[in-house]
């Protein structure tokens, strides 16, 4: 599993966390903290499965900027 941090622009409330988590989740990452007070997504993935890429491009999608 890797773990990664990615701060990401424009998360601004609980609500904004929540769609980025629900977004991931969706992916099949094995776990996901959003903090808008932080910038910053924490993530655990399965590299065999996901890609870094593919997770940047769902939260782009979602509505949010990944730095």
């Amino acid at each position: 599993m890797k773990k990664i941090s990615l701060t990401v622009e424009g998360m601004s409330c609980s609500h904004c966390e929540k769609a980025v988590i629900n977004a991931l989740e969706d992916l099949g990452v094995s776990s996901v903290k959003a903090s808008a007070q932080n910038s910053l997504v924490d993530i655990e993935f399965d590299e065999s499965k996901l890609s870094l890429e593919t997770i940047k491009k769902e939260i782009v999608e979602t509505g949010y900027m990944v730095a």
